[in-house]
């Protein structure tokens, strides 16, 4: 048996002993979210960091020796990388964890053999691992992250994509291009899973007629491990071999094959790891197809019946739905059913009929197609949506699943998202946390009490270090549409304006989603007239800053942003309205950290959750937000209707004349820039420092940060998902298998 040495240590060769294990912290994501971390691959080349996409993998891989052998013999980074590692030991092989401290019952049941098993289509981790598209994607990598530090065993299980979602440049028109890049799995922090002969482990899926294999890839996200499937080996179908090319991209025969490939051949994964899970959480119906295959390998180990295993099996599957969006719930034909699973409900026992009825919202329909919440909903003893209004929507949505309850009763409740705050908070923030909270208010971060000492916090002092932020986001924002405009090939005075577009002194908004026509992209510009005039004013100020996709089949999205690439180049509003092309997770972090006012406008109630406006809050930024999703319970107004921490849109007419909801939408936004937002921001005393403004910055970071982080969010799920019975039932099922 040949053992091959690891990617890290394979690595860890081209080191110098004193620094070998850079190594370790570059293939495990523990760095990216610890300030420390990131600064020591930084001061390697500050400059070579930037192209490597932030990627220390690679950075490591081309430094040159000489420079290597320079940071040996500074002792500043000699001192600061021993801190740092001995940080991150003290994180991997510390027992003090939350789990064991608050249900050390629970921590002897829940293990590294028996974890949560947590499948996702997407994990936003880092912007090195292009495995994300967006929300759905950073609340999964959140999760994970949120797991490893609260000790809480759990593994992620997703499909590795080989050229990821779609790259994003616009035309000279404006227009949205889409491109794809091949993601360099060598220069990645990923590791071949192997068998005991040291090769690749992989499992094998049915897909139609033809078995495809697939290999198991490992990502280290500090104590989580996120194991990620691809097909792209020899030996497979040319066709299969694409089935791990895309995110979200290809027709419905792709689709329900990617799904086939996360749900039944995750499980598959599992066993082939010998991890048997406590809980299987579905974070989205994407993986709904690994109900089966538990029930199939119950059956296959117990010798009972499909429907003998149900009950067990549901006990511990449990499912979060995240939109209330009909279109964004996979249904399958049950043409395209029968040519995927002919043989597979041979094997758990079923007829056709019986079959297609668990994936039927209303049972005895033939025109019923195959749903994947459906089949969630139908096999999971918990299911839940992701803020307090997203139930309600869910319940109603769903209730004609259980015509024998009342839409109040349907069996759908509700934990809000967060964020997990060590990723999104700006270093110059966390180091203002540590003076005034303590050194440790990240462990405590879910306790309002400990927020309460914002108020310590001399108004000046945070205020300076926002400005520095904003001036870092105005930095960025000309880089990126420099380079974006010489790509077009536009011409020099358009390049060289960009020197002078945006100003760090002025109010900035952020506005970066998905463009997606119900987010309302462009409700900004419903009056065009009011909006020009708002925004070349110069006696107060205004700027915004854009930056989102649209998905390569949404036309209407793509007009959006073309729209707004045509407000941009009027002459009035050229230094005052940029768009920065191709978002990702670095970008969305400098503009976390730097805009003053978050602007959200979805179209009621067809935002879940959201979770952008929450990373603002820790950064100091304001919501400036249609009341839906999250924002609806973190918003606080006064008796006379004003916000406290932030501003609501307009007001829910109730109505399905879209017209009417944007106006009226529209025109309370015009109203809020002018009359409240505006004046409030200058409204400064003799050293520029907005009081009332940064007031309000405090309450924000006061009443959001303790609710709407990670930390909170997976409490919530462990009391109310993964154990809510106690784990009695849990250990009972394994004892089954």
């Amino acid at each position: 048996m040949v053992n091959h040495p690891s990617p890290a240590a394979q690595l860890s060769l081209r080191l110098p002993t004193s620094l070998k294990r850079l190594a370790d912290l570059a293939y495990n994501y523990w760095w990216c979210w610890h300030h420390e971390a990131v600064s020591l691959f930084v001061m390697i080349d500050p400059v070579e960091w930037g192209r490597c996409s932030h990627n220390p993998i690679i950075l490591l891989q081309q430094v040159s020796p000489d420079r290597l052998t320079q940071l040996t013999c500074d002792p500043q980074y000699m001192k600061r990388f021993a801190q740092v590692l001995a940080q991150f030991d003290q994180y991997m092989t510390g027992q003090d964890t939350w789990v064991n401290q608050s249900l050390s019952g629970v921590s002897d049941k829940l293990s590294s053999q028996h974890p949560i098993a947590y499948f996702c289509a997407e994990f936003g981790i880092h912007e090195s691992l292009p495995v994300y598209s967006g929300g759905l994607g950073i609340l999964a990598g959140d999760h994970l992250k949120s797991a490893s530090d609260l000790g809480i065993p759990m593994v992620g299980i997703g499909l590795l994509y080989r050229q990821g979602y779609f790259r994003q440049r616009l035309n000279r028109e404006g227009w949205q291009e889409d491109y794809y890049v091949d993601a360099p799995f060598e220069r990645m922090a990923l590791s071949p899973v192997t068998n005991s002969a040291g090769q690749p482990l992989t499992i094998a899926v049915q897909v139609r007629t033809r078995q495809v294999q697939a290999q198991i890839w490992q990502v280290q996200v500090g104590r989580t491990r996120l194991f990620l499937l691809d097909t792209d080996i020899d030996g497979n179908d040319p066709i299969d071999r694409w089935l791990t090319g895309h995110l979200y991209g290809g027709n419905q025969e792709t689709r329900i094959a990617q799904e086939i490939l996360l749900g039944i051949g995750g499980v598959r994964a599992l066993e082939a790891l010998g991890i048997e899970p406590a809980i299987y959480h579905l974070n989205e119906g994407h993986a709904a197809f690994c109900l089966l295959e538990v029930c199939r390998q119950t059956m296959q180990k117990t010798g009972q019946a499909f429907y003998d295993v149900e009950k067990s099996v549901r006990e511990r599957c449990v499912f979060t739905t995240h939109t209330p969006v009909p279109a964004g719930h996979d249904v399958f034909s049950a043409d395209l059913i029968d040519s995927f699973f002919a043989n597979y409900w041979e094997a758990l026992k079923l007829t056709r009929e019986q079959f297609l009825s668990l994936g039927a919202r209303r049972l005895g329909d033939p025109w019923e197609p195959f749903g994947m919440t459906v089949l969630a909903l139908r096999l999971c003893r918990n299911a839940n949506g992701v803020s307090r209004l997203h139930g309600e929507v869910s319940r109603k949505m769903w209730n004609v699943m259980y015509p024998d309850r009342s839409e109040d009763n349907v069996p759908i409740g509700y934990i809000t998202n967060g964020v997990h705050m060590s990723s999104w908070i700006a270093p110059l923030f966390a180091d203002l946390f540590d003076g005034y909270l303590g050194p440790n208010w990240q462990d405590h971060m879910h306790d309002p009490k400990l927020w309460e000492q914002v108020d310590q916090i001399p108004d000046q002092e945070i205020w300076q270090r926002h400005q520095i932020l904003k001036a870092r986001l105005v930095a960025h924002t000309r880089s990126k549409v420099r380079a974006a405009r010489e790509g077009r090939g536009e011409d020099w005075s358009l390049v060289n304006a960009t020197n002078h577009l945006l100003d760090p002194s002025i109010l900035t908004i952020g506005f970066a989603r998905r463009f997606s026509p119900y987010k309302r992209g462009d409700l900004l510009l419903r009056d065009t007239e009011k909006a020009l005039e708002i925004f070349s004013s110069t006696d107060r100020p205004i700027q915004i800053i854009f930056s989102g996709k649209a998905h390569p089949a949404d036309e209407e999205g793509k007009r959006i942003i073309q729209r707004l690439m045509e407000w941009c180049r009027q002459s009035d509003l050229r230094d005052r309205v940029a768009f920065i092309e191709d978002y990702d997770m670095y970008t969305a972090r400098k503009l976390v950290h730097g805009v003053d006012v978050w602007l959200n406008n979805p179209r009621r109630p067809l935002e879940a959750s959201g979770t952008s406006g929450q990373k603002v809050c820790v950064n100091g930024g304001l919501n400036c937000s249609v009341l839906d999703g999250w924002w609806c319970e973190g918003y606080q107004a006064d008796a006379q209707g004003r916000g406290l921490n932030g501003w609501a849109i307009g007001e829910d007419a109730h109505t399905s004349d879209q017209a009417l909801q944007d106006k009226i939408d529209s025109e309370a936004l015009y109203y809020l820039l002018q009359q409240e937002i505006l004046p409030l921001y200058y409204d400064q005393d003799a050293n520029g420092v907005p009081h009332n403004w940064v007031k309000m910055m405090k309450a924000s970071i006061k009443t959001n940060c303790p609710a709407f982080n990670t930390h909170r969010m997976l409490i919530d799920y462990v009391n109310q998902m993964y154990v809510p019975h106690s784990l009695a039932k849990v250990e009972l099922s394994l004892a089954k298998v």
